[in-house]
């Protein structure tokens, strides 16, 4: 008689979690949930706080955070959280038509070089590369000693600054989808080239953009605050995070939070937006985890 082995027991396996069953990760629903409260202040910012950011009360100046004022008030006796909320509408809207400015110009730029001969191509790849090597607050800064301060040529100058970042990738995308068999065969039946480009070419090299963008608005925002920060973006008494915190750091003895709070707002609004940005790079790319 042949012995009979019992099967080892059957394990169920561990309940996937919600998150990650519907594609989202939870170390992501703390950054989306911070970025759709600044992206309420940016739009609604009445919603948040019903103070006036540019009412002045000398009489509490430098008031400490407390129940009156929950993140205090500045030298002049303006509410710091009043501030800081209607300032996400300056810095992100100053981010987001930098970056809308950098994606159009990139594309076409991207395109243009994918699609050109290739004396055109060398040239425009040259130029990229000469305009990438520079950092890009330097870059933005040079562009406004020629143009001059003002929230328009900040948005122009963070703008320029990142166009070599879109127009590079482009650029590859457009070499690969223009050698894809889909591309060829439309040109063998004769295709206009401008309908070829709208209805083949354009529509498959946009891919990476929304990953571009999600990380280059965080860039966009450090750029801004940095350029308020040394007088060249929107003028006082606006509320813009960089602006406050140029005007804080003559009280950081005494007041350390007219700086503090601003400068979290930036922080915190940077690292989620780079957080989804990777997580968006990650499934572009097929990885998953």
């Amino acid at each position: 008689m042949t012995a009979v082995t019992q099967a080892p027991p059957v394990t169920a396996a561990a309940p996937t979690p919600a998150g990650r069953r519907y594609g989202v990760r939870p170390g992501l629903v703390v950054p989306l949930l911070f970025l759709a409260f600044v992206a309420v202040a940016a739009l609604a910012p009445k919603l948040l706080g019903g103070v006036d950011p540019l009412a002045a009360d000398p009489l509490h100046a430098l008031t400490a955070p407390g129940a009156g004022h929950w993140f205090g008030t500045d030298h002049l006796g303006r509410d710091v959280l009043a501030r800081v909320v209607h300032g996400a509408g300056h810095s992100l809207g100053i981010g987001a038509a930098a970056i809308l400015f950098a994606t159009g110009a990139g594309t076409l730029l991207g395109v243009l070089a994918g699609l050109s001969p290739r004396y055109l191509d060398e040239l425009l790849s040259r130029l990229f590369d000469v305009l990438a090597t520079f950092p890009e607050l330097l870059l933005a800064l040079l562009v406004i000693a020629v143009t001059g301060p003002g929230t328009g040529n900040v948005i122009l100058a963070i703008g320029l600054a990142q166009v070599p970042n879109y127009a590079r990738v482009i650029r590859a995308q457009t070499f690969v989808v223009r050698r894809s068999g889909y591309v060829e065969q439309a040109v063998t039946f004769g295709l206009r080239r401008p309908v070829l480009v709208l209805r083949h070419v354009l529509p498959n090299v946009l891919g990476p953009l929304p990953v571009l963008a999600t990380i280059g608005m965080g860039t966009a925002i450090i750029a801004t605050s940095g350029l308020s920060f040394l007088g060249m973006g929107p003028q006082p008494p606006s509320p813009e995070w960089g602006s406050m915190l140029s005007e804080a750091r003559n009280y950081l003895r005494v007041a350390w939070w007219t700086a503090l709070f601003p400068g979290l707002a930036v922080t915190l609004t940077v690292i989620s937006l780079t957080l989804v940005g990777r997580r968006l790079q990650r499934r572009f790319e097929g990885r998953h985890r």
